[in-house]
């Protein structure tokens, strides 16, 4: 188990769910349009995702520029989510 946590490969399947996650919501949304429009889903999934690529880049040795990379994607999706529901 610590081995799942200390290689990464744990992220990578929290990332699995991730996408999966915003496949059936957009396939939800394309069909009944209910629930939450991909334009507002989308930023906070992605901001969400560069942060456990930050993370795995980490714990794989990918470097602090990697990382680095990741989180400032992290940090504009953010504020794109941010910005969206401000002007809402």
């Amino acid at each position: 188990m610590a081995e799942l946590f200390a290689s990464g490969r744990l992220v990578d399947l929290i990332l699995v769910v991730v996408a999966i996650e915003a496949v059936v919501l957009l396939v939800y949304w394309l069909r009944a349009r209910r629930g939450v429009a991909p334009f507002d889903l989308l930023p906070n999934l992605c901001a969400g995702a560069c942060l456990l690529l930050a993370l795995r880049a980490t714990l794989a040795g990918g470097g602090w520029m990697l990382a680095s990379l990741f989180l400032v994607a992290a940090g504009l999706a953010h504020l794109t989510d941010v910005a969206r529901r401000w002007r809402n």
